[in-house]
């Protein structure tokens, strides 16, 4: 079987595109979700390069699975933790106590979520080179 990191590692990055043009067209949502969805493929791709499968949607958990060697940051654990509360609650309206998800969600997070993302892929591109 074929290693398949290039190509998860690619769609981390599409997916962070998406993230972007999210932000811009007001959809911040989209945004935050699209961002968590960036960092996961991402980690994914590094576990994937390095001969391991990994699964879940929990990018902090996937962080912290990464072998020491690589020594993945404690604050990018950190970060990873706040995608993923942008994994439910930005596309399901009983995440919240009322409201649809877009009413929930700005530039802020958006503007979070895209900066951290960023730095999971930044983080996976040096390990995978």
């Amino acid at each position: 079987m074929s290693n398949r990191a290039n190509d998860w590692f690619n769609q981390a990055q599409k997916d962070l595109e998406q993230a972007e043009d999210s932000r811009k067209n007001g959809h911040h949502e989209w945004a935050c979700f699209a961002a968590q969805q960036a960092a996961e493929k991402a980690v994914k791709a590094l576990h994937l390069g390095i001969g391991q499968e990994a699964w879940g949607h929990v990018v902090a958990r996937l962080l912290s699975e990464i072998p020491g060697e690589m020594r993945v940051p404690k604050e990018l654990v950190e970060k990873g933790h706040i995608l993923d509360n942008f994994y439910i609650p930005a596309r399901y309206p009983n995440s919240h106590p009322e409201g649809a998800p877009y009413e929930h969600f700005g530039t802020l997070q958006s503007e979070e979520a895209i900066k951290y993302a960023r730095e999971i892929i930044e983080f996976v591109r040096i390990q995978m080179a």
